[in-house]
């Protein structure tokens, strides 16, 4: 007993913050989502009244439908681009240490100030991009201000800072095992069958990894959309969420609901449907991948 006291005095600042920083809030959220709380005055409870509101809300519509187009486009622009400049820089050629500082760089950069320099170099007038366009006899779109192009905007940010997957990717390449290679060049296999049948398969957990935790990051998409939406005067008035609330993401959605709107109750129930969807969607992928994911051994 008095080792288990001594435990637990040590693990007691890890304890406090998760019990009063982590579980109570978690708790906390799930009641005011039956609420109408607006987080000066004690909460009401309205029963489902939040949730029946969420689906008429046509606003809540379109940050999902917002939401699914990131997701869902982002996660494998991602996944491609980090597994591409992973094999590139798995190469051996001279300089590749500079090569690999230079793609992980990005990573570093607080995403406030890569938002801040991105929202520069796609300025409709005069960012870097379009004056690049521009010279090279190419159409310049305004990519801020069109609501057609606001959301491939974003894509273009979440590419360039994929640094941490093409890290983790590159260290998966590594540890697939050479004599494996060598086996199949003796067998004569190309390199696109040794890519598909020996390097995929390695590398599938990894993969699983990654395409989950980039689905969650998607679902949550909050920093760069909301930075773009304050550069665009958009926080305020009908259009919160930029041109034609075209980046309007679910995230954003709550945080106003939340921050402006005062309206904790639904906010919160919005933070619960996106936790059950999250959690379904990464059910789903883990399911559905048990044939496609080789682990070690097998």
């Amino acid at each position: 007993m008095r080792n288990t006291l001594k435990g637990l005095l040590f693990a007691s600042p890890w304890l406090i913050g998760f019990l009063g920083l982590t579980l109570y809030p978690i708790v906390m959220s799930f009641y005011y989502g039956f609420t109408s709380f607006n987080a000066f005055q004690p909460p009401k409870f309205v029963g489902l009244d939040n949730y029946t509101e969420l689906f008429h809300d046509d606003l809540f519509w379109k940050s999902m439908r917002n939401t699914l187009f990131i997701t869902l486009l982002g996660t494998p622009l991602n996944l491609a681009f980090a597994l591409l400049a992973a094999l590139l820089l798995n190469l051996k050629v001279r300089g590749m240490a500079a090569y690999r500082t230079l793609f992980y760089m990005p990573t570093i950069v607080p995403i406030a100030a890569s938002t801040l320099l991105w929202i520069w170099i796609l300025n409709g007038q005069y960012g870097l991009l379009n004056t690049l366009l521009s010279k090279l006899g190419l159409y310049a779109p305004s990519w801020l201000g069109d609501p057609v192009y606001t959301k491939p905007s974003l894509l273009i940010m979440g590419v360039w800072a994929v640094g941490n997957v093409i890290v983790i990717f590159l260290a998966a390449l590594q540890d697939v095992s050479a004599a494996l290679y060598e086996a199949a060049e003796i067998d004569g296999a190309s390199t696109l069958r040794k890519f598909f049948h020996i390097t995929l398969p390695g590398i599938s957990p990894i993969i699983l990894f990654q395409l989950i935790m980039q689905l969650i990051n998607g679902f949550q998409y909050f920093s760069q959309a909301y930075l773009v939406i304050g550069s665009s005067g958009g926080l305020n008035g009908a259009q919160i969420g930029g041109p034609e609330n075209s980046l309007l993401l679910y995230a954003v959605y709550l945080y106003h609901n939340a921050f402006y709107y005062l309206k904790m109750g639904k906010a919160s129930a919005m933070a619960w449907l996106m936790f059950i969807c999250v959690g379904v969607v990464t059910w789903a992928v883990f399911k559905g991948a048990k044939k496609l994911v080789t682990y070690g051994g097998e």
